[in-house]
């Protein structure tokens, strides 16, 4: 029979065992390298990374990635499905098994515009840290806290603190933003100056010239502290009390109009009555009867 059965092979294969591998007995059957030194733009990447025998191919990659990548570098899970087209369950998958096996680490940290946000420390061999997470806090330090700002100078005190009297020297002190911007001042600068303003109001001075004499003159360039300006002008500028006056006298009474009883003449009385000369006339009749 010459019929050939076409599923059967053509001869018998012979087994490859351990020690007769194909590569072993063709030592230039592998990979060959054709390599060329780098002097710009490379990065040297660990063969613990490279070859790390647990991470995926895609961790690998992308911690290789992230160490060629210059300081400050955006490498959250939307920056990083921008720049590859695994997406983002994928990526932050392997970002957690970089994270697993000490290639990232994650500090949060206080910014100083307030926020919190978490930063992404890439080490190129685990274990051997060069800076710990206090350091990297460091970099970025706190912003420097603003002094306490000094108390204003203290302001003349009128000798009655009458509600009235404050409140107009509330006002007029609220009205010099409308002469000055500048002059713009914080209800509680407005309540430490106002006993001053009414120290001056309580020594007769009228509201438009206490207004003139804070407002005028005023250095031309911004004012850092308008309050304590006008602390100062009210103390240094403040008027003598005004001169004594003796009491006036009370004014004189004027009775009204009255007509006399034994004339019809006219004359100024409390009451009706008679005239001052008909009075003694009227005395002798009544002594008479």
């Amino acid at each position: 029979m010459d019929t050939q059965n076409p599923n059967a092979p053509s001869h018998a294969h012979t087994p490859v065992t351990g020690k007769k591998h194909s590569n072993r007995r063709h030592p230039h059957a592998g990979l060959v390298h054709d390599n060329t030194r780098h002097t710009t733009r490379f990065t040297v990447i660990g063969n613990h990374l490279a070859q790390h025998p647990e991470l995926s191919l895609l961790a690998i990659g992308l911690g290789t990635h992230i160490q060629s990548l210059p300081a400050g570098a955006r490498v959250d899970i939307k920056s990083l499905a921008a720049r590859f087209p695994e997406g983002t369950t994928r990526i932050a998958a392997a970002l957690r098994e970089l994270e697993t096996h000490g290639y990232l680490r994650r500090v949060r940290e206080r910014v100083p515009d307030g926020r919190i946000i978490t930063r992404t420390i890439s080490c190129n061999q685990p274990g051997h840290r060069t800076t710990d997470d206090r350091t990297v806090r460091r970099s970025h330090p706190a912003p420097k806290k603003r002094a306490p700002r000094k108390p204003l100078p203290a302001v003349p005190q009128p000798a009655y603190r009458a509600p009235t009297l404050l409140q107009q020297a509330t006002d007029l002190l609220t009205d010099l933003r409308r002469h000055d911007p500048r002059l713009l001042l914080s209800t509680c600068d407005t309540a430490h100056l106002a006993p001053g303003v009414a120290a001056w109001l309580e020594r007769d001075v009228s509201p438009t010239a206490i207004r003139h004499a804070l407002t005028t003159d005023l250095p031309p360039e911004a004012l850092h502290r308008p309050a304590a300006l006008l602390a100062h002008r009210l103390t240094a500028q403040l008027p003598p009390p005004p001169p004594f006056r003796a009491p006036a006298p009370p004014p004189t009474v004027r009775h009204p109009l009255q007509t006399c009883d034994g004339c019809d003449r006219a004359f100024r009385a409390p009451t009706p009555g008679h005239c001052r000369d008909c009075r003694p006339e009227r005395a002798e009749l009544l002594e008479a009867a």
